[in-house]
């Protein structure tokens, strides 16, 4: 990239190649992930004393106090007219590391993303919780700011969000957007959400749910009326319902499996899936929306039949990840090698993409 290494010109210029992630550790040239994949940067290896430079140039005041005593800071960096970033500093054998995730000003809409259009109807949800799951990478956070920002251009709404940190910023449309930041904001997700519900919400979105206290919280803002987003790391829908569930005591778990059944509205667990022919990486969703079938199946511990249902109900908006995957064949964006690649029932694709499984 640049000769003369600058923090601010190697994220423009990162950016320009279309990069989403910038890795900088001691003793390597910066890495750049552009549709997924990790791209080594022909420059000169990285010194201690680059990263701790840059880490002064971009890191808030408040924030550079902390790196002698803390092992794992996020903070968020602008370069105003380009884009926002979120950094994680950490350590690494003894020495500094940075990386960096790019994120732009405007927020995608559900079309845009390539997303099936029924994500957009969460919106009109007056209660009950959604939950966007994936693994790290796979966009649950645009997906969420996308319902955010359909909710902000359409209604009128009280919206709350708890994020670590903040990423996407909402400007007030039709409705009210305040954004609530961990640790100069809010102590904890759970307290963020146990105050929010004093200020009125109608929307609430918590950025991670990590334990059984953020859980307990979100249920208990389903259960009084307000529409919850938050998202989850887990693969399906079906291990979304198991791991709220054991996210609780074994005694309280009953409990929770019916307080899941009657506040959980949809589940997005979503994976992006790399084509080579289009350079570029397109969503393969498995979506669940809890209809009172599914609600009784919940209920019930029944999840080979929650899985049937999923598949067998496209007219209610629903899919499977391996129908999502067949759909992208089909449309001529993926190819066959590329969704049995992601998928995880690769004998049931295999099946669809021969059209002996419908």
């Amino acid at each position: 990239m640049a000769e003369e290494f600058t923090i601010n010109d190697f994220l423009k210029k990162a950016i320009a190649l279309g990069a989403s992630d910038e890795h900088m550790i001691v003793g390597q040239p910066p890495f750049v992930r552009v549709n997924g994949f990790m791209k080594k940067v022909v420059m000169p290896e990285i010194k201690r004393t680059d990263l701790g430079n840059m880490l002064l140039e971009i890191a808030p005041q408040n924030i550079v106090q902390q790196f002698n005593n803390e092992k794992d800071i996020d903070f968020i960096y602008e370069i105003p007219g380009v884009s926002r970033f979120r950094v994680n500093y950490s350590r690494r054998l003894g020495n500094p590391a940075i990386v960096i995730r790019n994120i732009p000003y405007n927020i995608p809409t559900v079309t845009d993303l390539g997303l099936p259009e029924v994500i957009s109807s969460f919106a009109k949800f007056q209660s009950g919780l959604v939950i966007v799951t994936g693994p790290t990478g796979s966009g649950k956070s645009t997906t969420l700011a996308s319902i955010i920002n359909e909710i902000n251009s359409n209604e009128y709404k009280n919206i709350i969000t708890i994020e670590d940190p903040i990423e996407y910023i909402f400007d007030c449309k039709k409705s009210m957007v305040s954004q609530r930041q961990l640790g100069p904001d809010v102590a904890s997700f759970a307290n963020g959400v146990k105050y929010a519900l004093r200020q009125d919400p109608d929307v609430l979105l918590i950025g991670e749910i990590r334990d059984v206290e953020t859980m307990d919280a979100a249920l208990k803002a389903a259960e009084t009326g307000h529409l919850v987003l938050a998202t989850l790391h887990t693969n399906d829908a079906i291990q979304t319902v198991n791991r709220i569930v054991n996210l609780f005591d074994e005694s309280n778990r009953e409990l929770a499996r019916r307080r899941v059944a009657e506040t959980l509205r949809a589940v997005v667990a979503q994976k992006l899936v790399y084509s080579q022919a289009q350079n570029k990486r397109y969503p393969a969703c498995e979506i669940m929306i809890v209809t009172p079938t599914i609600k009784d199946y919940i209920l019930k511990q029944e999840t080979e039949e929650i899985y049937r249902l999923i598949s067998s109900n496209a007219s209610e908006g629903m899919s499977s990840l391996n129908q999502s995957l067949a759909e992208l064949v089909k449309a001529g964006l993926i190819s066959n090698e590329e969704a049995m690649n992601t998928s995880s029932e690769q004998n049931e694709l295999s099946k669809m993409l021969r059209g002996v499984y419908v």
